[in-house]
């Protein structure tokens, strides 16, 4: 359920979303913030829940389809570029799968400096 004024926490708790991906809604989205009472720093923040961010959040949520699970604490490179894949939006997996399908391996691992052109 959704209150007046909710944390990244909290609504990522609802959604099923990571609180980073909360955040990044709040930057890109321009959505209304105020500061937590009680917390110093001025970090942390508390998202007014609005129609604007309650029509976005309907139409993010998640499917229903379970996504597949990687064990908690796994290191392994193909759990960390799942992990980071399922925190992309739509629009940026496609440019990325576009790039990997255009260029291949080698030419992702040139852009990121990572294999020297031969």
């Amino acid at each position: 359920m959704l209150k007046e004024r909710m944390t990244p926490e909290e609504l990522a708790s609802i959604t099923g979303y990571s609180r980073q991906t909360i955040n990044k809604w709040v930057r890109r989205e321009g959505w209304i913030t105020s500061p937590k009472p009680g917390v110093q720093g001025g970090k942390a923040r508390l998202v007014h829940v609005n129609e604007q961010v309650r029509a976005f959040i309907r139409s993010a949520q998640r499917s229903e389809e379970p996504a597949p699970t990687i064990p908690v604490g796994n290191n392994s490179l193909e759990a960390l570029l799942f992990s980071l894949a399922k925190e992309m939006t739509d629009a940026e997996q496609k440019q990325l799968t576009s790039l990997l399908l255009r260029d291949g391996i080698t030419g992702l691992l040139q852009r990121l400096g990572i294999r020297t052109q031969k």
